[in-house]
């Protein structure tokens, strides 16, 4: 299972963390007189991994266990460019963490993700006898986890419209491919492996997935700075210093004491944060729709469209959750403004509509033979039948009102649906899928206006 790029010296958050939330400072743990068993490990965490790390990991910071799971607050005030945080390379978890006995065992084809959740199934079998056990108690269980894999039919048919839908199908089946490879090398490491199951494998990769940074040294579980929550806006992320060895955070902004930290995981938008970390975000100004033209299978020149494609249409880069390389998926972002150039739409789905509106082998010969005089790239001006040219993007208009059509039926019956008989969970779960249905409304009505007036221009 692969994970999303990530600049040079830059950790891009792979995590399982929820909205912001603020406390006040009298509320942090360590001012609490009486602590709860679970309080009492969040409390010792950070000074059993300043032991083991021998250094000072924060100064500055707490941690808390609030509604949306373990956060990190400030203890003092924070100014705009302090260093809140340092984790040693040392007390990194990585997939060199296995044992080499494990690690010669486990195919090529296995990635980075699948082996550094074996790393945590191995120390979670341990128990209390392994290194890592603060650490693996902090770790949300399943059953608080709400990524897209662990939705059940009916969840999942909420969101059946969009993308996430199959991504998640995949995501599932990729995982199931791991466990199998994994699964045999395991028992023979250690006969008490008999119990492990995919799900404990599955929970162990979505930990790693939505927790992990992907740095200069791979990918790496870094502890107390995961506790860490997302802020899209936010400008502090995950550093690594191959100099002094370690991770750090600096703040982007002053905190006040009894305030939550926040840093920004990537510029991800809620089909990717439902799949990949659990939790969506209101408004999303990061969300995006990927969607699908196909040639008709009756179309009389399929065969020849099917080929130009192939020809001239290069993949876009392969996003790594993606579920699959395709000339003729595209990703639609919001089009700001109807009468401007409409960036959100991209010109290889413009390009996709106009080859599709040709009726004649020669006006496909005619494409060619202008890519061959311009710049190569097909279809990539207006067709010169300005007929033609609107009906082009008529195409694409009846694609995304079938679409807007589509999500606004299904965002009604979420309206109408009566969860009180369902399991608790449910609520989150379609607050999640409404927050995607309604970024993708967004983005959809944006570009159809955008086509719509890009027709009526052409008239």
């Amino acid at each position: 299972m692969p994970f999303r790029a990530y600049r040079v010296a830059t950790f891009t958050r792979c995590s399982q963390h929820r909205f912001s939330i603020s406390l006040t400072f009298s509320s942090l743990p360590q001012y609490q007189p009486h602590l709860s068993p679970q309080s009492q490990i969040l409390h010792n965490f950070l000074p059993w991994l300043e032991k083991k790390a021998s250094s000072t990991i924060s100064s500055s910071l707490s941690i808390a266990n609030s509604s949306y799971g373990n956060s990190l607050f400030t203890s003092n005030s924070i100014q705009t460019g302090d260093c809140i945080l340092q984790v040693p390379y040392s007390v990194q978890i990585t997939a060199d963490n296995l044992p080499p006995e494990i690690t010669t065992l486990i195919g090529e084809d296995v990635g980075n993700i699948a082996k550094l959740a074996t790393v945590l199934l191995i120390h979670k079998n341990f128990g209390q006898d392994s290194e890592w056990h603060p650490y693996i108690s902090c770790l949300p269980p399943q059953g608080k986890m709400h990524n897209t894999i662990f939705w059940n039919e009916s969840e999942l048919e909420m969101i059946h419209g969009s993308s996430v839908y199959q991504e998640t199908v995949y995501h599932k089946s990729q995982i199931e491919k791991d466990f199998l490879a994994i699964r045999p090398v395991l028992k023979s490491f250690c006969q008490s492996f008999g119990d492990f199951t995919c799900k404990d494998f599955m929970h162990a990769c979505t930990l790693v997935g939505s927790r992990a940074w992907g740095g200069t040294k791979g990918l790496s579980l870094i502890p107390f700075a995961d506790f860490l929550n997302h802020d899209g806006i936010s400008e502090a992320i995950v550093m690594s210093d191959d100099d002094k060895q370690c991770s750090e955070v600096t703040a982007d902004r002053d905190y006040v004491p009894g305030e939550q930290v926040l840093i920004r995981y990537g510029k991800f938008s809620n089909a990717t944060l439902m799949l990949d970390f659990g939790f969506t975000i209101p408004h999303n100004i990061y969300d995006q729709v990927q969607i699908q033209l196909d040639i008709p299978k009756h179309d009389p020149l399929h065969g020849m469209k099917l080929d130009l494609l192939q020809q001239y249409f290069v993949p876009q880069a392969n996003d790594a959750k993606s579920l699959k390389c395709s000339v003729n998926s595209f990703t639609i972002k919001e089009v700001k403004s109807a009468r401007g150039k409409g960036k959100g739409v991209p010109q290889s789905l413009r390009a996709l509509a106009r080859i599709l509106s040709c009726t004649t082998p020669q006006d496909l010969d005619h494409l060619v033979t202008e890519a061959g005089q311009t710049d190569g790239r097909l279809a990539r001006r207006p067709l010169q039948d300005m007929n033609k040219e609107i009906q082009a993007h008529q195409m694409l208009s009846s694609l995304f009102i079938r679409l807007i059509e589509e999500r606004n039926t299904t965002l009604m019956s979420l309206d109408s649906r009566d969860s009180s008989s369902l399991c608790e969970r449910l609520p989150v779960r379609k607050q999640m899928a409404q927050d995607l249905l309604h970024g993708e409304l967004r983005i959809l009505k944006s570009a159809s206006a955008w086509l719509e007036n890009y027709c009526f221009s052409l008239t």
